[in-house]
């Protein structure tokens, strides 16, 4: 953190302190404050939460979003006062002496010979000093530098003891653009003491304070670009999850895409199962009134942007609780209040309303999370009520497309994804056209996942792109140039076009078609057996055409047509190996070919030692495939490498045969169980690996599957003498106790086992004496 002097403070005497400021935040381009970890500046990455916007008030706001806000805070009567003191809030004057004193602590707790512990009771006393100024303090944007050092450094007593005093204004600190970073700060430092359960106590009574304080009217907080952010960090550290974690704060478009195509566990997945809530009243509290129609104006929270941001972080951190969404999805849809208890809630008037904003921008990514989220029973209702027969319209809208791709990879069942593909189906070819290639690579992924209308899906990918006097041949050469086809004025005469980028999500639906059985993908089984060998070369290095390659490899196709894929790599397998990703396509390559076609491998790979060993994945791949051993002694590494393979197989005949066709050619996402025992053999599998690499037999002439925990390591010399650290004569009679306490023990146990004898005997006896038999 740069020191900032009180010479630099009295500068801005003579001038008015809001001048002063707002000459310092049009510079901060030009000033770098190194201890300013959580400053946001105005770029596309941070799009969404504290984006610099021209267009924004004072408070941080948009007007036009805010100003909806308050103008229903007004008509509300109760809240109008406190959202009109928001509006027409000034920053104060930090007064000279106050602006000296908190200079002189910033050069003091910056010195490295302050220890911890003084270090502590210094920003203790500075924090008292600052009761009854924390709005002016905080909203400064030098001294604001120093009350996050001080929040960083003090005690939990004195740091929730800032929280509440400064509550009744805490909302006009979230929302500054100096005041929300050290709101953010004094969370993450509330979030640190939650490990010591002792601490929980005294941070929920300040939990509770500072909900009560927002709610008294959470719409301006919501909308606003600073509040949003710290709205959202108050959530989670309710919910007790890392604050910083992206999967609540963002949304990464990769990730989501992963997630529809079964690539990924979806984050609503891993929250089913009840978790370790530190403070479930407070967050339960805080996000129904949030939400309370009496208290928000719904029609705002639905079309800002950052109050969207909000009721997304809230909806992830409530998923598995299906009373609370329950509650909070009607809501959210705008549905009546008195609407949510009856059994299909969504009026017909609701319905078009929804569909209406699931076109805008902010709206869509809300609905994106509540399909996410949502129980099984009102996802069927928003289907059937809300989306049911305006499936292509919606998928044919920039915001809406992305609204189906959710609702189709969250599908409950068989028979949604029959009513999806029965509107959708028949326009693959117009969807792809319009560049919503997304809404079918979700529904391919989908009906893999689901095992619905798995043939009839992948016929109509096909003849998206292949007309029917075509050959099937041209398949996958047209999905992985797909954009470059669909673009192209001639169609009929298009070629693979060289030297371009392949097309991701044409490639992402190769990968999920290749995943289906082999009985329903034949025609691209053909088309990609088909490709000549320089295009299976140029797909290898390509970072899209290889993963489509790799599936081809790892699928439950037969090994007879993955050999001829691998073949037309023969000769280029060492150039292959040292690219980024082509490591990847090897191991695939020589696991699913046959010993000569190994052999052949890493003899090739032989010459390229060098430059994988400096590469990233080379040091894994020859790890693996043993080429050290294999150049030093090819017969014993062709023996070993057999006998590797005979210990696997007849261990998967023996455990794995219930299973295997569908451990291999099914998803590993779509069932849990199947997941858990892929791991198994995985795990099993490097055991193998393991043991053969160091031989058949250990040293000890232990088998290496044996159990090694049993073997003991003779002592000799000192490590007689000591054991752990004790003398000899001190262990005598350490061991002397011991085996008199295991004498004992031995003894009881017999005991033990003659009274049970005994007892047993006593009660056959009695049974017998029951049934009237005699000895």
């Amino acid at each position: 953190m740069v020191s900032i002097g009180f010479r630099a403070l009295a500068l801005r005497n003579h001038k008015s302190h809001n001048s002063s400021q707002n000459c310092l935040i049009a510079d901060q381009g030009k000033i770098s404050f190194t201890r300013r970890k959580m400053g946001r500046k105005g770029s596309k990455k941070d799009i969404g939460f504290h984006r610099n916007d021209s267009n924004m008030d004072d408070s941080g706001g948009a007007p036009g979003a805010t100003g909806r806000a308050r103008n229903f805070s007004r008509d509300k009567g109760g809240a109008a006062s406190q959202a009109e003191s928001q509006a027409s809030f000034v920053r104060k004057q930090v007064d000279p002496e106050t602006a000296k004193y908190f200079s002189e602590i910033t050069n003091v707790i910056e010195g490295t010979e302050v220890d911890m512990e003084e270090r502590s009771v210094i920003c203790g006393t500075a924090l008292e000093e600052a009761r009854g100024k924390e709005v002016e303090l905080a909203t400064d944007y030098i001294i604001s530098h120093t009350m996050q050092t001080l929040l960083e450094g003090c005690t939990l007593d004195r740091l929730c003891s800032f929280l509440r005093s400064s509550a009744h204004e805490f909302s006009q600190i979230c929302m500054d653009r100096s005041g929300s970073h050290v709101a953010e700060t004094a969370l993450k430092s509330l979030a640190r003491h939650l490990e010591d359960a002792e601490n929980h106590p005294i941070i929920e009574e300040t939990l509770s304070v500072l909900c009560e304080a927002i709610v008294a009217n959470p719409v301006d907080i919501m909308c606003n670009c600073y509040g949003s952010h710290v709205l959202r960090r108050l959530l989670c550290l309710c919910k007790g999850v890392p604050m910083d974690s992206l999967e609540f704060h963002s949304t990464n478009p990769s990730v989501v895409l992963a997630e529809r195509l079964n690539l990924r566990s979806s984050h609503a997945d891993g929250h089913n199962a009840p978790q370790n809530q530190p403070f479930p009243n407070q967050l339960k509290f805080l996000i129904s009134e949030m939400v309370d129609p009496s208290r928000a104006d719904m029609a705002t929270l639905q079309a800002n942007q950052y109050s969207s941001l909000v009721l997304q972080t809230a909806l992830k951190l409530l998923a598995g609780q299906k009373e609370e969404l329950f509650h909070l999805i009607p809501i959210l849809l705008g549905c009546p209040t008195d609407a949510e208890s009856e059994e299909s809630f969504i009026e017909v008037k609701t319905a078009k309303k929804v569909r209406r904003l699931v076109e805008e921008n902010a709206y869509s990514h809300l609905m994106e999370v509540i399909l996410a989220v949502v129980p099984d029973t009102i996802y069927n209702d928003i289907f059937t009520k809300i989306f049911k027969n305006s499936l292509f319209r919606l998928s044919s809208h920039f915001c809406g497309n992305f609204v189906i791709q959710a609702l189709i990879s969250h599908a409950r069942g068989q028979e949604h994804i029959k009513l999806i593909f029965e509107e959708l189906g028949p326009k693959f070819r117009d969807l792809l056209e319009l560049g919503r290639a997304g809404v079918v690579a979700a529904l391919v992924a989908s009906s893999q996942k689901l095992q619905g209308n798995q043939h009839e899906c992948c016929q109509a990918l096909a003849d998206a792109v292949c007309l029917r006097d075509e050959s099937s041949v041209c398949i996958v050469p047209r999905l992985l140039f797909l954009e470059n086809y669909l673009y192209s004025v001639d169609k009929e005469n298009w070629s693979w076009p060289s030297g371009l980028k392949m097309h991701v999500l044409g490639s992402l639906m190769l990968q999920s078609i290749f995943r289906y059985p082999s009985e329903f993908i034949k025609s691209f089984i053909n088309s990609i057996t088909s490709l000549e060998d320089k295009h299976v070369l140029e797909a290898s290095k390509d970072p899209a055409g290889s993963r489509v390659i790799e599936a081809f490899l790892i699928s439950s196709i037969s090994a007879k047509q993955k050999y001829k894929i691998v073949a037309k790599l023969r000769g280029h397998f060492g150039e292959l190996a040292v690219l980024p990703s082509g490591a990847f396509t090897i191991e695939k390559c020589f696991n699913a070919c046959n010993m000569s076609m190994k052999e052949t491998i890493v003899s090739e790979l032989l010459s390229f030692q060098e430059e994988l060993s400096k590469s990233r994945q080379g040091p894994y791949l020859l790890k693996k495939l043993d080429v050290e051993g294999f150049a030093r002694r090819p017969e014993q590494w062709r023996s070993r490498l057999t006998s590797k393979e005979s210990v696997f197989n007849e261990f998967y005949e023996v455990f794995g045969q219930k299973d295997a066709k569908s451990s291999r050619g099914g998803n590993f996402l779509s069932d849990s169980y199947k997941n858990t025992q892929a791991e198994k053999f995985k795990g099993i599998r490097k055991e193998i690996d393991d043991g053969l690499s160091s031989g058949f037999i250990s040293k000890s002439g232990t088998p290496f599957l044996a159990h090694q925990g049993s073997t003991k390591v003779k002592k000799s010399g000192d490590q007689k003498s000591k054991v752990r650290g004790f003398s000899q004569d001190n262990n005598d009679d350490f061991s002397k106790s011991k085996k008199h306490k295991t004498s004992k023990d031995g003894e009881s146990a017999k005991n033990e086992k003659k009274r049970r004898k005994k007892d047993g005997l006593s009660e056959s006896l009695n049974k017998k004496r029951k049934a009237g038999i005699s000895d």
